[in-house]
């Protein structure tokens, strides 16, 4: 008989794929972009596409109505599982490392924002079916250490940006813990990507050393963050059985 006291329902998965490390929408999404890579490569040898030079005369001559575009772009792009990692070296190609990465940090710090908030109205119930896959994932680190959870998961190679902005509104991290841990982490991560975009456009030496200095800095960031949510986890009482 079932028991009078059961407790919410959560969404279906996958316990045997994930329990076995199995991620397949990972594996899709990772495939998707290394096919788009390929793609982009062939056309950057066999198509005539605008110079670097030329594209960057032309966003010049917007004016200020380029950053609010690009801005607004990247705003949008957060909100969804698209990696963001294509708008952060676009930024480096268009706008140099300086006015990129300034660029990049406010677009993407207000799609995180606003898709903390969607959860938020959205409800636990609803965001968990939002996430998928990534619902356990995102449950597990978020819970009891929001501020360690974001930070990590936000430096964390491979792991994108939405679930963990959808995931910290639904899991009850709190709005000052998340915007200061996204605050953190995404000015590293951001500027070593728009970095990459700036050296492919102009590879020279300050470009490169930026690079360098950013990846030093979020691989530094994440095994601290990583050490943090683990005391924290460790140091949570278990819940109860039963």
């Amino acid at each position: 008989m079932a028991s009078e006291h059961e407790g919410p329902t959560e969404p279906t998965t996958d316990r045997t794929a994930e329990d076995s490390g199995i991620h397949w929408d990972s594996i899709i999404r990772n495939t998707v972009l290394i096919i788009v890579l390929l793609v982009l490569l062939w056309l950057a040898f066999n198509v005539r596409l605008p110079s670097a030079d030329s594209l960057q005369q032309m966003i010049a001559s917007w004016g200020w109505a380029a950053w609010l575009v690009f801005i607004g772009t990247y705003a949008l792009v957060a909100l969804t599982p698209i990696p963001v990692t294509v708008m952060a070296v676009t930024g480096g190609l268009l706008f140099g490392t300086f006015e990129g990465s300034i660029l990049s940090v406010i677009g993407v710090f207000i799609g995180c924002w606003g898709a903390y908030w969607i959860a938020r109205g959205l409800g636990r119930q609803a965001t968990a079916r939002l996430l998928g896959s990534h619902y356990r994932t995102a449950e597990r680190h978020l819970n009891q250490a929001g501020f360690q959870a974001v930070v990590m998961l936000r430096l964390l190679p491979g792991f994108p940006y939405w679930p963990v902005n959808y995931g910290s509104g639904a899991f009850g991290v709190s709005q000052p813990d998340y915007l200061l841990a996204s605050a953190l982490a995404i000015i590293p991560g951001q500027v070593s990507l728009v970095a990459i975009g700036s050296f492919i456009s102009d590879p020279n030496v300050a470009n490169g050393v930026v690079v360098g200095i950013g990846w030093a800095v979020v691989l530094v960031m994440t095994w601290w963050a990583y050490r943090r949510w683990r005391l924290v986890k460790d140091q949570s009482p278990e819940p109860a059985n039963g």
